[in-house]
């Protein structure tokens, strides 16, 4: 499919994971893609792999930001698609009882607070142009409660589903759509490198995945084209889930 042809798309954590895999997927169906990410080794093979354009952004920096969408227009002439991707979730962030300050402050930092520097700056672009699609990546954490708590991180995918859903009925009316991809738990060098710590809590967790497993990338990646292109465009404000059934289940099956 080539849903995305000559869409100019910028990509927030491009170097790997979900962010690698959808700039993948945006470049076969057809997008010019600006891969940014805090990690220029990372950053530069994902450009090169796709034929794009690495940007080099440390998203909590609101000068990274600005110069980020700037690079975007000022190569291609335009930004239409924004994949607010970026984020972490470290060891430090643990049960509210156990989790520092400065752990809480860095999460929020990078999970909410980039996600609203890199959508105050992209909207005006979108807004001159009269379309475009926000993607920004919350997670399934932010319609559930989990017992296996990491509280800044829940607290920080809540943040980022509500602010989607305001943006996404505040500029419905010109032509800019923006919705919340809440994922499951996905096979990602983040998550194995998590649950590899711990891998009784990562089958505490897989448990209560319905299909029986985690995400693969690609998977997710598939759903942000959707959302990027105009199959969805009557979809906005939503809290999208690529979950395997985990917000839907009471119990699951053997």
């Amino acid at each position: 499919m080539q849903r995305l042809q000559d869409r100019v798309a910028v990509i927030t954590g491009a170097g790997s994971g979900i962010g690698l895999a959808t700039a993948r997927r945006f470049a076969d169906e057809g997008a010019k893609v600006v891969c940014a990410d805090v990690d220029e080794e990372a950053g530069v093979k994902a450009a090169n792999e796709v034929g794009g354009l690495f940007v080099r952004a440390d998203v909590t920096s609101e000068d990274d930001v600005v110069a980020m969408f700037e690079t975007a227009h000022e190569t291609y002439g335009s930004v239409d698609i924004a994949f607010n991707n970026a984020g972490i979730s470290p060891p430090d962030d643990d049960s509210i009882l156990e989790t520092g300050i400065d752990a809480w402050r860095r999460v929020q930092e990078v999970n909410l607070t980039s996600v609203y520097l890199c959508c105050k700056h992209v909207i005006p672009y979108m807004r001159r142009q009269g379309k475009g699609s926000i993607i920004n990546t919350a997670s399934f954490v932010a319609v559930m409660g989990s017992a296996t708590s990491q509280i800044s991180y829940t607290a920080s995918k809540g943040g980022v589903l509500a602010m989607s859903r305001e943006l996404g009925v505040q500029f419905a009316r010109e032509g800019i759509r923006v919705n919340a991809l809440c994922p499951g738990p996905v096979n990602t060098p983040l998550l194995r490198e998590l649950f590899a710590k711990d891998p009784e809590r990562a089958q505490r967790r897989l448990v209560h995945v319905p299909i029986g497993r985690f995400a693969e990338a690609t998977e997710i990646a598939a759903a942000v084209a959707f959302l990027a292109s105009d199959d969805a465009s009557f979809i906005t404000g939503s809290e999208f889930l690529v979950d395997g059934g985990i917000s839907g289940a009471y119990v699951t099956p053997f």
